[in-house]
Formats: C-alpha cells, structure tokens, sequence
C-alpha cells in the first residue's frame, strides 16, 4: 500500500455507528476514506482478507485473529447495562432451552458467542444453535419454528414488540448484571500491514475516526433525527433511547470487559487462548 492511496473504511451497516459515520458521509470532516459497508460478518471478511485497511468489526474477529490487527483507541461499541439491539427472543423461558434449537443469524459471531456463554454460565442450559440463511424475520417469514432466535441491530429493534416471543434477554444487561461490566460488541481496527505500509496514514484515519465520534455525539439530537427518517417504524423516541443506551468508548472498564469477554472465550475452546490488547 501507498501513503497516496485513500484507506479503506469499513462501516457496519446499522443505526448504531451512525454517530460515529454520519460526521464523515455529510462532509462534516473532511477525509479521503473509501467506506465500505456491510454487516459485521461481512466486514471481518474484508479486512482479514487484507480488502480494508481500517474497519469496524466484531470484538471475536479481533480475538482470532490478534496477530493481523492493530485496535484502534477509544473507539468502539459497546454498552454499560442494556442494549436493545442484541436480543435474545424465546417463546419459551430461556432456561427450559437446553437441547432445543436456536435460530442466529448469520450476521454476527460475536453475539452468537456471547449468547453461548451466558446460556450456559447464567441459564446452565445448552441449546443447539441453528444459523439462518438469511435474516431471522426471512428465516420466520419462510416457516421457521424454532423455539427461540438470536435477533441483532436493526433487526433486534424491529422484532422488540413481536409477540410471538414473550421472552427476551437483552444480553448485554445480562452480562452487566453476571460480570458487573460493560459490554464491547464491536471495536475498530487497523490490519497490521497497512499500519506498516502507512503509519502516518493509519494513524491519521484513526484520528479523524475519534474526531467524528466525538463530532456525531456532540450532535446526537441530529443523528437521531436523520435515524428516524431512515426507521420511522422506531419513532425519535424511542431511537433517542436505543443511542443513549450505547457506549463508544475504550476506556480502562470496556478493555477490562473486553479482556474478560476473551477469557470467557478461551475457557469455553471457541479460541485457544485470549489474547492481549494492542491498542494503535
């Protein structure tokens, strides 16, 4: 890679980077990124695929892969208590899951492994998980029957109100509540070689990415306006509420969350070992 070439930019493709997004694509700060957007899935993808230089990605890509990323500071997604967008909806209570199949959609890994460990640390239960092909509301749409879903980011906040599924689990209340800390479900990252191959470039994207942060939560009330044009079924109320609940920090409690969400994952052989935190 070039110093000249414009850095690659992942963007996850929900409401909740938009605070983080909207200061770049409305031309509030002047970059030269070529955003890339995507689910999460699709984001690791890319990156580890050395076809993004910075993205945003699922905390478990990071925790497979540590060796080929840099993360990035004071960036990320996460929550401190309830999230709304990681839900876990069940038409049954969620401790007589044990043995029944669970439908997840196939845009996370992070959350699908969160799930796996609370239900089995919190509920002792160990259901068999099933992954949607497409979305969960396609996969229900089509016939699917299954006792309970995993349901993420727009699609977690759409399905909050579908009766069928009188139980729900917000996961990362669930997690505060088991380990007294926040949750990091996303963090920024640089691929390694590109901080090799441009470390003034990286270092510069990484500084306009915490410039926007702060930028797009200075200026929430609009951010929250522009959401709900986009979701108008969510009504600004309730959108206000969904972004108050979400934290875009890595401070010293989201890495010592993030540190014990990777011990977690060791412990249960979803990776072989958790690994350090190397921050930009």
């Amino acid at each position: 890679m070039t110093a000249s070439r414009a850095l690659r930019l992942g963007r996850i493709s929900y409401l909740n980077v938009l605070p983080i997004y909207h200061p770049l694509e409305a031309g509030w700060i002047k970059h030269d990124f070529d955003i890339v957007s995507g689910p999460p899935a699709r984001l690791n993808e890319l990156i580890r695929a050395d076809e993004l230089d910075l993205s945003a990605c699922s905390s478990i890509e990071y925790a497979r892969n540590p060796d080929q990323y840099y993360l990035l500071p004071d960036l990320a997604i996460g929550s401190k208590g309830p999230v709304k967008s990681v839900l876990l909806l069940s038409r049954i209570p969620p401790e007589d899951l044990d043995g029944l199949s669970l439908l997840v959609t196939a845009e996370t890994h992070t959350s699908a492994a969160l799930l796996r460990i609370v239900l089995e640390r919190v509920y002792h239960v160990r259901p068999k998980f099933k992954a949607a092909p497409g979305s969960v509301r396609q996969s229900l749409a089509q016939g699917a029957d299954d006792p309970a879903v995993l349901a993420i980011g727009d699609e977690a906040l759409a399905m909050r109100q579908d009766q069928r599924f009188p139980y729900q689990l917000d996961l990362g209340e669930v997690w505060r509540d088991w380990t007294g800390l926040p949750f990091v479900f996303g963090v920024w990252v640089a691929r390694r070689a590109a901080a090799e191959a441009d470390p003034e470039g990286v270092a510069r994207g990484a500084r306009l990415l915490r410039e926007a942060k702060r930028t797009g939560v200075a200026a929430i009330e609009e951010v929250v306006g522009l959401a709900s044009f986009a979701k108008p079924k969510l009504g600004r109320a309730e959108i206000r509420r969904y972004f108050g609940h979400l934290s875009y920090d890595l401070g010293e409690p989201e890495q010592t969350g993030l540190s014990r969400f990777f011990d977690c994952l060791a412990e249960h052989g979803i990776i072989g070992k958790a690994p350090a935190l190397s921050i930009l």
